[in-house]
């Protein structure tokens, strides 16, 4: 099955079941933000196909806020746990898959937290190259939680936002 089968098969299921758009909305983001899943995920895709479902669909806005938050909450968790993975492991983390295999992830994720450091968080929501590394490396240089989770909370709600309502709203202007 290749990644554009399953975008649409997940998207189709939304749309024959639309009382899941917030749980999927959930799973979706979570897997989107996870550290190991995230490199082969195609969660924002999946997140765009479903918010114009939805608009196509006619589902009212009493639906996508709760997906928009959905989608926050399972993106920020995402993002901390893999931050307390990089704060257990530490360097040990390059001997897990998938960074042993593919070891200028780690130094990639470094790289771009050394240079912008806890804005590395933040903006590590937005960069799907550097999504799967940076809680990790933000765990395994210790970064302060309190800092790392507002960092991380306020990206991830903007992040599901700025996924999910262009579409919505964009189709539902053009239907309208």
């Amino acid at each position: 099955m290749s990644v554009q089968d399953f975008v649409d098969a997940t998207v189709a299921f939304v749309r024959a079941h639309e009382e899941w758009a917030v749980p999927i909305a959930f799973a979706v983001a979570f897997l989107e933000s996870f550290c190991f899943l995230s490199i082969l995920w195609p969660g924002t895709a999946i997140l765009i196909g479903i918010s114009a479902l939805l608009a196509k669909s006619g589902v009212e806005l009493n639906v996508l806020w709760p997906a928009i938050v959905s989608a926050g909450v399972g993106g920020s968790l995402g993002y901390a746990i893999s931050y307390w993975i990089g704060l257990y492991y530490k360097d040990g983390i390059r001997e897990v898959w998938p960074f042993k295999r593919n070891p200028g992830l780690v130094d990639q994720g470094q790289n771009f937290f050394a240079r912008w450091g806890a804005l590395s968080v933040f903006f590590g929501h937005f960069f799907g190259p550097v999504r799967a590394i940076i809680p990790v490396v933000a765990g395994m240089y210790a970064m302060p939680q309190w800092q790392f989770q507002l960092a991380n909370v306020v990206a991830a709600f903007i992040w599901a936002a700025g996924v999910i309502a262009p579409a919505y709203f964009g189709l539902n202007y053009l239907l309208h």
